[in-house]
């Protein structure tokens, strides 16, 4: 987790607030400052936008959300704050004034990044008094779901300071990347634009519509480039001889006159309104949020999908899933944090409105969901944790019983406790309880039998000797347990 516990967002609009979603996310409290009367509105719709994306990014368990709180006092926005996130408007002289107003109410080791989407920090830093501690780190929208951030130093930026938002950007759960020499733009801006310029062209020349242009990325370019770049597609176009062979052929058409790179037309009123009724026809009715809910489902399921593979942006949300775990789970299989002789409880989680059916109750799926989530946690107490099944071994669940036993509405906090039924070299016996932490209501059981794997040979084997002594311990402290009265019944059995 992030050793920030609280930020500061530096502007409410729409990258901002989804900063401020980001941080939130990953239990960071953080104050919004931005003087438009508008703005809790506008934060607090970019907020219930986040949240609902964000709980379907992941199965994993969020944990605590950090406060969100907006003002229009910077003092009040920054009292407190170990990382500070500029999104103001992007004009420089702005910019600067800010940055002079922070650094005289901060503390000098409290990095500044900027959102800038196009000035190089050293402009930015014109006039500070200490300018080592401002860099870029630039995000891209939605950024409570798109993990890069292009981190831009400039040569008066100090390392330490880099390697800083680095690390903190990552345990967000994002991409950084550091671009090596400050540049107008950046990387991804720049490579952007160059599209940009192109598609202006075919719409001010009526060769296509937007509607037709999009078309041309989403149904082809765009769909590659969701998982491998720019190179990595050509280098693969190439055939078996790969990016030589691509240049070797293709590579004389870059010097045709057709391109308009270096030009854009003018944008006239014309153009500008040609370009918005476009896209109004595009939207066939859909509103901007309405828009941004479909963007967001889109992006969870690609992302998802390359998740599978831990490939591109998949391998970063199963980096962040694997460290949101880590939070839930123990971090060791230390008898002296836990007390042996009562049933574990290892696994804490909120239900999410997502989860729920028509009745506002948690579903059934969400149940086995939740006892997977405990079970999980019971592994890595264990010692069977993401190192150890990196090295090829896991547990597999061989069968399942499920008791429902009360009704738990949506943003109910839950918990599980987990007793050790049996235990033996190639088998975990488990018995999950799960409670509404608001009043201690059971909800449910769940019994669970789980054979030890190994995950290349696909067959059941014996666990390392130090996981069979850490799950025998705790087996043999819950010996003395009452056994549950609804373990071992079969599907229909009379209610103890």
């Amino acid at each position: 987790m992030s050793a920030v516990e609280k930020a500061a967002c530096i502007g409410g609009g729409v990258i901002g607030a989804a900063w401020a979603a980001r941080f939130s996310a990953n239990g960071i409290d953080v104050v919004v400052v931005d003087p438009d009367p508008e703005a809790p509105r506008k934060v607090d719709e970019v907020m219930r936008l986040a949240r609902r994306a964000q709980s379907k990014l992941t199965l994993a368990p969020l944990g605590r959300q950090g406060s969100v709180r907006v003002t229009t006092d910077l003092a009040e926005a920054l009292a407190g704050a170990q990382f500070i996130q500029e999104a103001a408007p992007e004009r420089i002289e702005l910019k600067r004034r800010l940055f002079a107003d922070i650094e005289a109410l901060v503390p000098q080791d409290v990095v500044i990044a900027s959102s800038t989407s196009g000035y190089k920090p050293s402009d930015l830093q014109e006039g500070m008094r200490n300018p080592e501690r401002l860099l870029v780190g630039h995000p891209f929208n939605p950024v409570y779901l798109l993990p890069l951030v292009e981190i831009v130093p400039s040569p008066a930026t100090a390392l330490a300071v880099t390697a800083t938002a680095k690390s903190f950007y990552a345990s967000l759960g994002m991409h950084p990347l550091v671009v090596r020499k400050e540049i107008d733009a950046f990387i991804a801006d720049r490579l952007m634009e160059a599209l940009w310029r192109e598609a202006l062209w075919l719409v001010h020349d009526d060769i296509a519509t937007a509607a037709e242009i999009d078309d041309a990325i989403r149904y082809g370019c765009g769909l590659r480039w969701a998982q491998m770049g720019t190179f990595q597609v050509f280098n693969i176009a190439g055939g078996e001889a790969g990016m030589r062979h691509f240049m070797a052929q293709f590579g004389p058409a870059l010097k045709w006159p057709w391109t308009k790179l270096m030009d854009t037309p003018e944008m006239t009123d014309e153009l500008v309104e040609k370009i918005a009724v476009q896209c109004e026809e595009q939207a066939a009715g859909l509103s901007i949020r309405e828009l941004e809910r479909i963007r967001d489902d889109n992006l969870i399921a690609i992302m998802q999908s390359l998740r599978q593979n831990r490939w591109g942006a998949g391998r970063t949300l199963s980096e962040y899933e694997a460290s949101l775990l880590a939070r839930t789970h123990a971090s060791a299989p230390d008898a002296g944090s836990h007390d042996l002789s009562r049933p574990l409880r290892l696994y804490e989680d909120q239900v999410r409105p997502e989860w729920t059916d028509y009745n506002n109750h948690m579903n059934e799926s969400r149940y086995l969901e939740t006892f997977t989530n405990a079970t999980d946690a019971m592994m890595h107490f264990v010692g069977a944790d993401d190192s150890y099944i990196a090295a090829g071994r896991s547990y597999f669940t061989g069968e399942t019983h499920i008791i429902h036993k009360d009704e738990v509405q949506a943003l109910e906090p839950i918990y599980v406790t987990t007793q050790v039924l049996g235990a033996d070299d190639k088998r975990m016996h488990l018995f999950h309880r799960l409670y509404n932490g608001r009043n201690d209501t059971l909800l449910a059981t769940g019994e669970h039998m789980l054979l030890h794997v190994d995950l290349k040979a696909r067959r059941v084997t014996p666990a390392a000797p130090e996981v069979e002594a850490r799950l025998r311990a705790v087996a043999e402290a819950h010996a003395a347990l009452p056994r549950p009265a609804e373990a071992g019944r079969h599907v229909g059995a009379p209610r103890a």
